[in-house]
């Protein structure tokens, strides 16, 4: 056995500039351990619960992650709707899918770019973040935000979209949807790419299994796992394929979120082609009793809001488990026995959100 040194990743680094740092245990360029530590950032979500009227705390849990904040916000509420038994417009449902699927895909084309920041492709991160912007212009002429949206409320949605501006955006899509075939071309058949990823950070299927993975790292190891499949909100009228590879490796988690950008905008598409007329928002008197799980399906992987209400206008407890939480576990998996120069690869291919974790952990 060679001499062990201990080298810091974090919690400021070119690829990960997040609050997460990590003792790399090396034995000369071979990574032996990674031992991390979390907890530099606390939000204080369970004071702002009992502070702010459920109805507007849906901003707050919207904030829980800039990049997901959609599907944030909608998990959150679809909690709320079911302690108090509210039925949310079909139209509304759609709506939520539409902007779910499109925040889906511009974090999926944010991650491809960082990724590829990661092994030095700079050319290639700047194509996918020039077509994130496309995505983000419609985000933001549909919802009036880039970013954080705030369309999604207790009970429906804020903004309506004309079925006719819907029509036109779908065929908006098909130049972006043209750009990230030629982009995943890069990132699935680049020599450069490939001798970076292929065979580096591998989770097999049954470490994946037990250690919790979910989303793109789940599926990246071969196992077929989307809550979308499950049918909550209008996915239950849609048909939902997830995207399954077997490699395991950095390069099979990429395939992964290559293929799904495909199958966002497809769901979009079936979204306009099905989506219903009526209205957007049910009406919302009194406050929540009882308790709910919500689980929905993130860019990352699964998210589970818990609330909890006593009836009055403020919720007595609010609980987030993030995808990254559920990841980490992986993450160290995969980081055990790499090189040293592996190490920004492996940690991007997870796509982490430490600052999520931390709702978790801090709380």
């Amino acid at each position: 056995m060679g001499k062990r040194i201990v080298v810091p990743f974090g919690p400021q680094h070119p690829v990960l500039p997040e609050p997460i740092h990590l003792d790399l245990v090396l034995e000369d360029e071979r990574v032996v351990e990674a031992i991390p530590s979390i907890g530099y950032v606390h939000r204080g979500l369970e004071s702002l619960v009992a502070k702010r009227d459920y109805k507007d705390y849906v901003f707050v849990a919207e904030r829980v992650c800039g990049i997901c904040s959609f599907v944030h916000s909608a998990a959150y509420c679809q909690g709320v709707e079911a302690v108090m038994d509210i039925e949310v417009p079909l139209r509304a449902q759609y709506l939520r899918v539409f902007w779910s699927e499109l925040s889906r895909t511009h974090s999926h084309l944010l991650w491809l770019g960082c990724y590829a920041d990661s092994f030095g492709f700079e050319n290639l991160f700047m194509n996918a973040w020039k077509i994130r912007e496309s995505v983000l212009d419609i985000m933001e002429e549909t919802s009036g935000g880039r970013v954080i949206q705030g369309t999604c409320k207790v009970g429906g949605v804020r903004k309506d979209i004309s079925n006719t501006r819907l029509r036109e955006l779908v065929r908006s899509l098909e130049t972006i949807e043209n750009q990230i075939s030629e982009l995943n071309d890069v990132f699935l058949n680049d020599s450069t790419v490939i001798h970076r990823t292929k065979g580096v950070g591998v989770l097999p299927e049954d470490k994946a299994w037990n250690l919790g993975a979910v989303g793109p790292c789940l599926r990246g190891s071969g196992i077929s796992s989307d809550i979308r499949t499950t049918g909550y909100g209008a996915y239950e009228f849609l048909k939902v394929e997830p995207i399954v590879h077997h490699g395991g490796d950095c390069y099979a988690r990429c395939k992964v979120r290559a293929d799904e950008l495909h199958a966002s905008l497809d769901l979009i598409r079936q979204v306009v082609d099905h989506i219903p007329d009526g209205e957007i928002e049910a009406k919302v008197t009194g406050g929540p009793d009882g308790e709910y799980f919500s689980r929905v399906e993130q860019p990352r992987g699964e998210a589970i809001h818990y609330v909890k209400g006593d009836g009055s206008k403020n919720l007595v407890r609010h609980r987030v488990r993030t995808p990254t939480c559920a990841n980490l576990s992986s993450l160290l998996t995969m980081l055990a026995g790499c090189e040293l120069a592996d190490v920004p690869v492996i940690v991007l291919s997870v796509d982490p959100c430490i600052s999520c974790v931390l709702e978790v952990i801090v709380i």
